[in-house]
C-alpha cells in the first residue's frame, strides 16, 4: 500500500512538473518536450542527461548538428545555447523552459512581471546590466532572481555579497532580462518622477507610445501602488485639460495623481495592449484581463473601457486571490452568527442567498463558504459571471450569453454532471431562479447572490420576480444580508467622544460607560483613520413561521419582525456591537448602514 503511494506521488509530481515548466511552448517543440517530461512516468530522466544528451534523445538536433554547433562554439567562443538560438533550432523563448526542464528549476515569463521599486532596490542598476539578472521578489531571507543561467554559481555568489541574501535563481531569457530591466530601473521611483522625466515631443512623435519603456514604467507604477494601498479599483479618467486617477480603497475613492493630458492615449494604449484590445478601437465599450504578478502575488486585472466626452475611461479591478480565499472565521461574524453560518453551510440540501448592494462582499463570503465545505468527497459546480478566483477540486463556468451561455442554460447542464453543491453567481431572473430552486428541492445545496437591502426582503423579491411562494418558502434555508465596514487603523487609535444628537440616535444614555473611538490618520492609512474592511451581518433562518408568512405572501417587514423575535440580529445591530468593540466608528456605522431597517 505504501508503495503504491509513492507511485502515486511520483506521478502527480511529474504532472505538477509538467504543468509548470512546459506552459507556453506550442507545436513540435511542444511535443517533444512533453514526452522528455513523461518518459516512463519519471521526471527523473531529465536530471540524469545534459543539455546535448537531451537535445539528441528528443529529436531535437541530429548528431551532425550537433557536432557542427559544438565546432562554431568552440571557434567563436560563443556558448551552445547562444548558438542554438542564433540557428533557430530552438526559439528564444522556448530555451529557458527547455533549460528549465533539464536543471528542475522553474521558469517565468517577465512579460507579465511587475518589480516593486523596493525590490528592485535591493541590486544596483549597475550589477544587473553587468551580470543581465532581474530580482523579482523577496520573501523572508529569501532573494528569487531571474537568470539566464541559474547554474552560474559565480553569479549567485556576487549576488548574495552584494544583497546577504539566499538567492533563489528561476530561468528566464536574455532577450527579456534585458527588456525588462530597460522598463524597471532608472531614476525614476514615483510617479512624479516618472511623469517629470517624459519627454512630450518625442513620446508623441512615436509610432508606438504605448510600448515605451517611461510609459511601461508609469503604468507599472500605477498598478503597484494601487496593490500596495491595497486598492480594489483602479479608475483612470480624463478630463477636458488633465487626466485623474483615482483608488478605490476601502469602499471609497481617492485622488492619486493628475497627469498631464499627453499621456491619456499612451497610458490607454499600454493597458489596451497588456489586456489584448483593439488599439484603435475608441467609439465602443471594451473589455479585457490581464493577468500579472507583482511581487510574489498572482493578480488579476479585469479591463473596462467606456468612452466619454473626453475619451475613454478606463477602470480596472484588481483581483487579489490571496485577500478572497479566506477562512469563515475572518469575515466578522460575531461568535453567534458563526455558528449560526458555519452551521448553515453543513445544510445538505437547500437554497442559501446572500443579499446586498454590489461591493458589499458576496462573492467573498460565497467562495468562502464553499472553500470550508470543499472536500474529495463532494462534486462542488460553479456559473458565474465573471469567474474571478479558481479553486481546487470545484469545476468552474463563466457566462458567456453571445453563444448562449446563460447562468439558466449552465445551470440545466451542471445538473446533469452530478453535482453535490452549486454556485450560481445571481439569481437575476425568473428562468434562473426557478432551476435553482428545482436543484434546491431535489437534493442539492445551492448557494447564490441577491440585491436586497436586508434579509427578509430576499423572499419578497424572488416572488416579486414570479417565483411561487411555496417554492420559495420550501427550498430556502437561509439568507445572509450583509455590508462592508471600515476598521479604524490600529496605529492612529485613540478614544473619541460622539456627539450627544448621534448618542441620542442609537439610544445610548449613559455615555460613561460606553468608550468610543476613532482613527486621527496617519502615513499606514494615508490619513483616512481607517485601514481594511470588516463585515456586518445579519443571518435569516427559515423555520416553521417565516415559511408560513412567506406562503401567505406577508410583506418583508412582517418576515424581518418575526426573525427578530427568533433570535436575528440586524445589520446595524451587529455594526453597533462593532462599534461598542473599538472596530469602527459611530460615522462609518451610519454611512454603511443607513439604507436598512433599524
Amino acid at each position: 500500500m505504501a508503495e503504491e503511494e509513492r507511485e502515486l506521488d511520483s506521478e502527480e509530481e511529474s504532472s505538477e512538473i509538467e504543468e509548470r515548466d512546459l506552459s507556453g511552448l506550442d507545436g513540435d517543440q511542444d511535443l517533444i518536450l512533453n514526452e522528455a517530461i513523461k518518459k516512463d512516468g519519471q521526471p527523473s530522466f531529465i536530471k540524469e542527461k545534459g543539455l546535448e544528451e537531451l537535445l539528441i534523445d528528443r529529436g531535437l538536433l541530429t548528431d551532425e548538428q550537433l557536432d557542427s554547433v559544438k565546432a562554431e562554439s568552440k571557434e567563436t567562443g560563443k556558448t551552445l545555447k547562444d548558438i542554438l538560438i542564433e540557428s533557430g533550432f530552438i526559439s528564444q523563448e522556448h530555451m529557458p523552459i527547455l533549460l528549465g526542464v533539464e536543471l528542475g528549476v522553474k521558469s517565468v515569463d517577465l512579460s507579465s512581471f511587475i518589480i516593486e521599486p523596493e525590490i528592485a532596490a535591493l541590486v544596483p542598476e549597475s550589477t544587473v546590466r553587468k551580470l543581465k539578472v532581474l530580482p523579482l521578489f523577496k520573501e523572508g531571507n529569501s532573494l528569487t532572481v531571474a537568470m539566464a543561467d541559474p547554474t552560474d554559481v559565480r553569479i549567485i555568489d556576487e549576488l548574495h555579497r552584494e544583497t546577504s541574501l539566499m538567492i533563489e535563481p528561476v530561468l528566464a531569457s536574455d532577450m527579456e532580462i534585458v527588456r525588462t530591466i530597460d522598463q524597471t530601473y532608472g531614476t525614476a521611483d514615483t510617479i512624479y518622477e516618472v511623469v517629470k522625466g517624459i519627454d512630450e515631443k518625442k513620446l508623441l512623435s512615436s509610432k508606438e507610445a504605448g510600448e515605451e519603456a517611461p510609459i511601461v514604467k508609469l503604468t507599472n507604477l500605477l498598478i503597484v501602488q494601487a496593490v500596495r494601498d491595497r486598492a480594489s479599483d483602479i479608475h483612470i479618467e480624463p478630463e477636458e485639460k488633465m487626466v485623474r486617477v483615482r483608488y478605490r480603497i476601502d469602499g471609497v475613492l481617492h485622488r492619486v495623481v493628475s497627469l498631464p493630458k499627453f499621456l491619456q492615449m499612451p497610458i490607454t494604449s499600454r493597458i489596451k495592449i497588456m489586456a489584448d484590445l483593439d488599439i484603435a478601437e475608441r467609439r465602443l465599450p471594451q473589455d479585457g484581463r490581464i493577468r500579472m504578478d507583482v511581487g510574489n502575488k498572482s493578480i488579476d486585472l479585469r479591463v473596462s473601457l467606456q468612452p466619454t466626452l473626453f475619451g475613454e475611461n478606463l477602470v480596472m479591478r484588481i483581483l487579489d486571490k490571496s485577500s478572497i480565499m479566506i477562512g469563515i472565521e475572518s469575515l466578522g461574524f460575531s461568535k453567534n452568527d458563526f455558528n449560526t453560518f458555519a452551521d448553515v453551510v453543513r445544510t445538505p440540501h437547500g437554497m442559501i442567498l446572500v443579499t446586498g448592494p454590489t461591493g458589499s462582499g458576496k462573492t467573498t463570503t460565497l467562495y468562502s463558504a464553499i472553500n470550508r465545505i470543499n472536500t474529495e468527497d463532494r462534486s462542488i459546480m460553479t456559473m458565474e459571471d465573471p469567474t474571478e478566483y479558481q479553486i481546487p477540486l470545484v469545476r468552474q463556468t463563466q457566462v458567456n450569453p453571445q453563444i448562449g451561455l446563460t447562468y439558466a442554460a449552465g445551470l440545466r447542464a451542471i445538473l446533469r454532471q452530478d453535482p453535490d453543491i452549486i454556485m450560481v453567481g445571481e439569481v437575476r431572473d425568473l428562468e434562473t431562479a426557478e432551476i435553482a430552486i428545482h436543484a434546491a428541492l431535489t437534493g442539492h445545496l445551492v448557494f447564490s447572490t441577491l440585491h436586497t437591502n436586508d434579509a427578509a426582503s430576499a423572499f419578497t423579491r424572488l416572488i416579486d420576480m414570479g417565483v411561487e411562494a411555496f417554492l420559495a418558502s420550501s427550498s430556502i434555508a437561509a439568507v445572509i444580508a450583509q455590508r462592508l465596514i471600515r476598521v479604524i487603523c490600529e496605529n492612529c487609535k485613540k478614544e473619541h467622544k460622539p456627539s450627544e444628537a448621534a448618542l441620542g440616535e442609537l439610544g445610548i444614555r449613559d455615555r460613561d460607560n460606553v468608550v468610543f473611538y476613532e482613527g486621527v490618520g496617519c502615513p499606514l492609512c494615508k490619513g483616512t483613520g481607517y485601514k481594511g474592511r470588516i463585515g456586518i451581518f445579519s443571518i435569516l433562518r427559515s423555520t416553521s413561521r417565516i415559511q408560513e408568512l412567506v406562503v401567505s405572501r406577508a410583506p418583508a417587514t412582517d418576515i424581518d419582525k418575526v426573525a427578530r423575535s427568533e433570535g436575528m440580529n440586524s445589520l446595524r445591530e451587529d455594526c453597533l456591537d462593532k462599534v461598542r468593540k473599538g472596530v469602527t466608528t459611530i460615522e462609518e456605522m451610519f454611512r454603511v448602514t443607513q439604507d436598512v431597517v433599524v
